[in-house]
C-alpha cells in the first residue's frame, strides 16, 4: 500500500526513524543497515512494507530496494515475522545473508538472536534456489566510529527495543567495547552484541 515514503528526517535511532512527509509524521522501523545507510541526511527516502494486523499498522523502511526485497523473502517463510526478519537484517546484511543461505550456513543464521535450529534450515531450504539466481548484494564497511558514550548508549538503546534484556545486553556492549579498545562503529557493536547477549 505504502512502496516508499520522501521526507524529512525529524528523529533518528538505530531502530526506527520518523520521517515528515507533508506535515505526516511517519514511524518507521528500520534495520542497522538502514540506519547506517541514511547518516544524518535531511531529507532521506525509504523503501517501505506495512505490516498489517488485527491491532496494529507498523511500517518498516529500508535504504535500498535490495533489503526490502531480502526483507520480504525472509518473511514470507512460515514462522518468521517482521520482527525477525528486522533481527536478521541488523545482525547481517543483505549480500551476508544471501552468501550464507546460498552456502548453506545454517551457523552462520542461527547465530541471529531468536533463530534456532528449525527455522536457519527453513530459511535456506525455502530461499536457496531463488537467491542462487540474483546477484550478491555488495554492503558497505566504510562506517566512521563515533565517541565511546554516544555509542555505548545508542547501542544499548536498540538492544533494549528489540527486546534483549538490559543486564546482558549492558554486559554483551561492555565486553565488547573494551576488547575493541572503543574503535567500532554503531553498527558492528550493536551486531556483536545480538550474537552474545
Amino acid at each position: 500500500m505504502i512502496t516508499y515514503l520522501k521526507g524529512k528526517l525529524v528523529y533518528k535511532d538505530p531502530t526506527y526513524v520518523i520521517i515528515d512527509v507533508n506535515g505526516i509524521g511517519y514511524h518507521v522501523n528500520i534495520s542497522l543497515g538502514t540506519y547506517s545507510s541514511i547518516k544524518d541526511a535531511e531529507n532521506i527516502l525509504l523503501h517501505t512494507y506495512l505490516h498489517i494486523k488485527e491491532d496494529s499498522h507498523t511500517l518498516f523502511g529500508f535504504a535500498d530496494e535490495n533489503d526490502k526485497k531480502m526483507f520480504l523473502n525472509l518473511i514470507s517463510i512460515s514462522g518468521v515475522g517482521p520482527s525477525t526478519g528486522l533481527m536478521v537484517q541488523s545482525s547481517l546484511s543483505a549480500a551476508e545473508l544471501q552468501e550464507a543461505i546460498v552456502n548453506e550456513e545454517v551457523k552462520t543464521i542461527q547465530g541471529v538472536k531468536g533463530i534456532g535450529s528449525k527455522t536457519a534450515q527453513r530459511i535456506i531450504l525455502e530461499l536457496k534456489d531463488k537467491l542462487k539466481k540474483d546477484t550478491l548484494i555488495q554492503g558497505s564497511d566504510n562506517l566512521k566510529p563515533l565517541s565511546h558514550n554516544t555509542v555505548r548508549t545508542e547501542a544499548l538503546s536498540a538492544l533494549l527495543t528489540l527486546g534483549i534484556n538490559k543486564s546482558s545486553a549492558e554486559k554483551s556492549i561492555d565486553r565488547i567495547l573494551k576488547n575493541s579498545k572503543n574503535t567500532i562503529t554503531l553498527e558492528e557493536l550493536i551486531k556483536l552484541s545480538l550474537k552474545n547477549a
